[in-house]
């Protein structure tokens, strides 16, 4: 008959395995705050491939996976262990320096700004309020990783300035290289298969998606409106 002690060592999941102190109504609230980066990944460029397939998402995607590619190359050379509040948590055995939220967060925040950026002519009050909520949740995440015990000040601090400028590279890279090869992208027999498409050339897409159907395309092609 096997004693708990003959078992190896469990290891949960880390994705969506946050703690807090019982009866602690803030750190209750910071620990859903914490799972952000998981409902963007899921709920956010899932559904945005599943239902939209822009290529300037893809790559925005793609982007935060190679930044969390670049956290775990840069976990493992430094070796900074978590704070000695990572027993309680059972998150000893993972890495600290720098914070893959906070960098997660801050690349997203980086990239979503920089890529709206370039439409600030046309931005109104909502703008500003989603820009203003997207940096919130930002800096909230950062705070959740200190306050839970998860991280250190200096590793969310360095997770948010290495997603800050990763995500600006990365934006440069999109918007300035690889936006070039779009075209081809969308004329590829992968492109066509599964409808990827980019329509950030069009000022007011929705407007456009509106009255496309109400509108037929010319048989000139330098007349046609830009959802022919």
């Amino acid at each position: 008959m096997s004693t708990p002690n003959s078992h190896p060592p469990l290891k949960a999941i880390t994705l969506t395995h946050v703690r807090y102190t019982k009866g602690d109504k803030v750190g209750h609230f910071l620990a859903w705050i914490s799972l952000v980066p998981v409902f963007i990944s899921l709920g956010g460029f899932v559904s945005h491939f599943i239902f939209r397939r822009e290529l300037q998402g893809i790559c925005f995607a793609f982007g935060l996976l190679i930044s969390q590619f670049i956290n775990e190359l840069i976990k493992t050379s430094v070796q900074q262990a978590r704070p000695e509040t990572c027993a309680l948590l059972e998150a000893c055995d993972s890495l600290g320096w720098p914070s893959s939220h906070s960098q997660y967060m801050f690349f997203f925040a980086t990239y979503f700004t920089l890529l709206q950026f370039r439409n600030r002519r046309n931005w109104g009050f909502f703008d500003y309020v989603v820009q203003s909520i997207v940096w919130f949740l930002a800096f909230l995440t950062m705070v959740s990783r200190v306050y839970l015990g998860y991280h250190s000040t200096s590793q969310v601090f360095a997770g948010a300035i290495l997603g800050t400028v990763l995500g600006a590279a990365w934006c440069w890279v999109v918007q300035n290289v690889l936006v070039h090869y779009f075209p081809l992208i969308e004329d590829s027999p992968i492109g066509r298969r599964f409808y990827i498409k980019d329509t950030s050339h069009i000022p007011n897409v929705f407007n456009g998606l509106r009255i496309a159907p109400h509108i037929p395309c010319a048989p000139n092609p330098s007349k046609q409106p830009p959802w022919c």
